[in-house]
């Protein structure tokens, strides 16, 4: 069954080694006959969340820039995929700031049920990808009927297009060939 899929490639730099990553993702689910969109955030405009808290009764952002059309288009995917450059042992703030501007899904009938997280850091311990991953569960956390379906993490990769040869890139395709 072919399901709508949303890659959110949140790097800030264009062609980044997590925009790698992502871009095989996209290729392993399109081969795979799934219906997919990739949206890069490095040139979207996205404003920090005020906390009105609006959005749970009007079920759209009061700021009305490029981070409330992503919130409804993740709302209507089957399949949600984060690709993120770690920093500082945790997810960048372009990532983190479109989690928050998502709160119009909080109380809506949103379809996504699979999430997967895409990472690479220029440290290549395992964990140095846990901190994301904490925070992506605690977003999670939030919509009951999702879960985390799946962790690529591309370690000891700093310059844009050292992730070429990685193990990683394998990984992310499998990941979106088996959705």
């Amino acid at each position: 069954m072919s399901k709508q899929v949303l890659v959110l490639s949140t790097s800030p730099r264009k062609g980044g080694n997590s925009d790698a990553l992502a871009d095989e993702f996209v290729r392993g689910a399109r081969e795979a006959g799934h219906r997919v969109e990739k949206i890069t955030l490095y040139d979207k405009t996205i404003g920090f969340c005020k906390g009105c808290l609006a959005c749970q009764s009007t079920g759209r952002c009061v700021i009305h820039d490029d981070a409330d059309t992503i919130a409804q288009a993740m709302g209507s995917a089957d399949v949600l995929a984060f690709a993120t450059p770690i920093y500082y042992y945790g997810m960048c703030g372009q990532m983190k700031t479109m989690l928050d501007r998502a709160n119009p899904l909080f109380p809506s009938d949103y379809q996504f049920r699979e999430v997967y997280l895409l990472a690479s850091a220029a440290e290549e311990d395992g964990h140095t990808v846990d901190g994301a991953v904490t925070g992506l569960q605690g977003w999670l956390s939030c919509f009951e009927k999702a879960r985390l379906a799946g962790t690529v993490f591309a370690g000891g990769v700093t310059s844009v297009g050292e992730i070429q040869g990685h193990d990683a890139l394998r990984q992310a395709y499998e990941l979106g060939r088996n959705l």
